[in-house]
């Protein structure tokens, strides 16, 4: 026999309950492994164990839930449930509605201190000071490539990368009036600018470009000004009660930002193998012929995978350079642990700048 609606909506009310009542015993025994932490002084926080935890329950979940869906959900209920032991504060570019905000929130959940920073130099000081206990940053995006500056501020920082997420990213061109006509200025930040550079230079060619700290406050000064507009998420226009004039005007359709999640190690050691992991690096050779060559090698004997290869001007004036590289694997498996050996020993200057689970 067909439910009729308000049969249907009983049996979800009731379900509502029973889900109540099961995320209420989850979170009191959480607050017991709380304690136990606290008696050991273990941290609060595991990425590992959360994706370990979120895998598992996508790998037997029967549907209809898509597996996207379970991980968010499930890393909700984890966040509440932290927060009962100890609110994460966590350090990002602010003000509100930033694309950091969302990286943050995607991977802690929504129950965090949240401490918003003027620029990314600030997130790496309040992170390394203690006001934060993590702090997350953008460092490479799939249309620009490396975010310069989180990558040249990891080179003397006490910082450690312990998790990864990546956001597909949307601009939107935000603004007080409802019409793309008589925009004199269009504000963002300077990556953001360079993403979306051939659709201003078709719709906006005469308006000017000016780059500020975030997307975030480049919608804030918009709804300042009748003449101006901001590219920034559909989150930053609803905190600054803005328009959307134009969806989507990033130049690729899957424009994609990956951020990282760091901490100083006594907050948070490197995560234990999670089956899924990589392994961050800084290192320089010695300026002969065949150096940079070299460093291949010991990967290629020892069968690891490299995931990416950036420089950057080491600044000394001399045309060296400092190489960025992601591995896969991780150092507790013997081939990992016998290429970096072999790797350190190549190397002028060698720092691991984490081992962390890779992000979805």
């Amino acid at each position: 026999m067909t439910k009729t609606l308000a049969q249907l909506r009983t049996q979800i009310d009731a379900a509502d309950r029973e889900l109540l009542a099961l995320l209420n015993r989850r979170a009191a025994l959480a607050n017991e492994v709380g304690e136990i932490k606290r008696g050991e002084g273990s941290p609060v926080f595991r990425p590992e164990r959360e994706a370990e935890v979120i895998h598992g329950l996508q790998t037997v979940n029967p549907g209809p839930l898509k597996a996207r869906n379970v991980a968010s959900i499930w890393r909700e209920i984890m966040s509440a449930c932290r927060a009962l032991e100890a609110p994460q504060r966590v350090a990002y570019l602010g003000p509100a509605g930033t694309f950091s905000e969302e990286a943050a929130l995607r991977f802690f959940g929504t129950s965090i201190e949240h401490i918003r920073c003027g620029n990314f130099d600030e997130v790496f000081h309040a992170t390394a000071a203690g006001t934060a206990d993590f702090g997350v940053v953008p460092v490479e995006n799939s249309t620009e490539g490396v975010v310069a500056r989180s990558l040249d501020l990891f080179l003397n920082s006490p910082l450690h990368i312990v998790g990864e997420t990546s956001l597909l990213v949307r601009h939107n061109l935000l603004r007080q009036s409802n019409s793309i006509e008589g925009i004199e200025v269009v504000l963002a930040h300077p990556q953001a600018l360079a993403q979306c550079q051939d659709w201003l230079s078709t719709h906006l060619p005469d308006a000017e470009r000016r780059a500020v700290s975030s997307n975030a406050e480049g919608a804030r000064l918009a709804a300042t000004h009748p003449a101006w507009a901001g590219i920034a998420s559909e989150r930053a226009g609803s905190e600054f009660g803005l328009h959307i004039v134009a969806h989507a005007i990033q130049d690729d359709a899957f424009n994609r930002t990956r951020f990282a999640v760091i901490c100083l190690p006594q907050t948070l050691q490197a995560p234990q193998a999670s089956g899924q992991d990589c392994v961050s690096l800084i290192v320089s050779v010695p300026n002969r012929p065949g150096a940079v060559h070299d460093l291949l090698v010991p990967l290629k004997t020892h069968g690891v995978s490299m995931t990416r290869f950036e420089s950057r001007p080491a600044r000394s004036g001399q045309w060296e350079y400092y190489f960025y590289v992601d591995i896969q694997g991780h150092p507790s498996q013997p081939h990992v642990a016998a290429a970096l050996r072999d790797l350190q020993g190549l190397c002028a200057f060698y720092k691991v700048l984490g081992t962390y689970p890779v992000g979805d």
